[in-house]
């Protein structure tokens, strides 16, 4: 069974657009000392592996430094050129999203769904019972993004697929004293995403010029994390060491955040790093590559629906993508 599958154990997600009219605001928010702020509990490195065909990603979130941080199963930073990419694949049992940095990536899955995302777009996909899709480059080469992997509780496991996708004019954004900050998911300086999360999450993009600090409010029972994209801050404590690129700082439990990019010299650089955060499903979990179950039970029942393409997986015994 595990010679189906094991060829899939990374993936991304892209699909039709689904577009709103989104207006950008910009709202004073309070730059004042967080009650109880967020330290940092563990510092990884997100070292670069082959996934897919002939993909390289950074995986941040699903290495044995660092497993989960429920509900986050796995953060991968990709990178990926023709002829590579990530081909035919089947999902089950949690939601996928994907932020293109650089490029683009095409999609297309077994429900006739089709379409590219490209910088600064967003798809955020529920797998839910069952898909199966592939995601390939876009453009000869520099495609290159995020994508991170959420758990669904038992109850929405089985739910039917579904896709939100937002356009990057159309994602929300604020700027204030060196701040600027994008919204996929939650709420940040007065500005909320449209994106509903089944999973309560937050997915903020945040670009600190030099001499800006931050002090970004997080709910106080969920986990949260930082994954630093490029340049160099200072996270938690205005004593803490710098950070760089491509390492995940697991945070631990308090009211909020506070970044400081204390560069001032005329060869700093802008610090841009995600800020993710979501409400634990305290839920046992049971995985198998592309497949995110409660139960081992379930695991072994959701392989044979995929080989006999049965309960979501119906489409398989006729679809490969173009």
């Amino acid at each position: 069974m595990r010679g189906l599958i094991a060829r899939h154990l990374h993936l991304l997600p892209f699909n039709r657009r689904i577009t709103t009219n989104i207006t950008t605001i910009t709202m004073s928010a309070s730059s004042s000392a967080l009650s109880t702020p967020r330290l940092v509990l563990k510092k990884v490195l997100a070292k670069s592996q082959r996934e897919g065909d002939g993909a390289v990603v950074r995986r941040g979130i699903g290495r044995s430094e660092l497993k989960n941080l429920d509900p986050f199963l796995m953060l991968d930073h990709f990178s990926v050129s023709p002829p590579g990419g990530f081909p035919d694949h089947p999902h089950r049992g949690f939601e996928t999203v994907t932020y293109v940095l650089e490029g683009g990536i095409t999609h297309q899955d077994f429900a006739g769904h089709q379409g590219t995302i490209r910088a600064g777009d967003v798809q955020w996909m529920t797998a839910g019972r069952g898909i199966i899709h592939s995601e390939m480059p876009a453009q000869p080469t520099n495609n290159n993004g995020l994508q991170l992997w959420i758990n669904l509780s038992a109850n929405n496991k089985m739910i039917e697929p579904n896709y939100q996708e937002l356009l990057s004019e159309n994602i929300p954004s604020a700027e204030q004293e060196g701040v600027e900050v994008r919204v996929i998911a939650g709420e940040a300086m007065g500005v909320h995403s449209p994106v509903y999360t089944r999973t309560p999450t937050m997915f903020l993009d945040f670009t600190l010029r030099p001499g800006a600090e931050l002090h970004q409010s997080i709910p106080e029972t969920w986990n949260s994390f930082v994954y630093v994209i490029e340049g160099e801050g200072v996270f938690g404590s205005p004593t803490s060491s710098p950070t760089g690129p491509y390492h995940v700082l697991v945070l631990s439990q308090g009211d909020g955040l506070s970044v400081w990019n204390n560069n001032n010299n005329s060869s700093s650089k802008p610090l841009r790093f995600v800020l993710i955060g979501g409400q634990p499903l305290n839920e046992p979990v049971a995985q198998y590559g592309p497949f995110v179950m409660n139960t081992q039970s379930e695991i072994e029942k959701t392989i044979e629906d995929y080989q006999y393409c049965r309960n979501g997986f119906e489409m398989r015994r006729y679809w490969t993508s173009l």
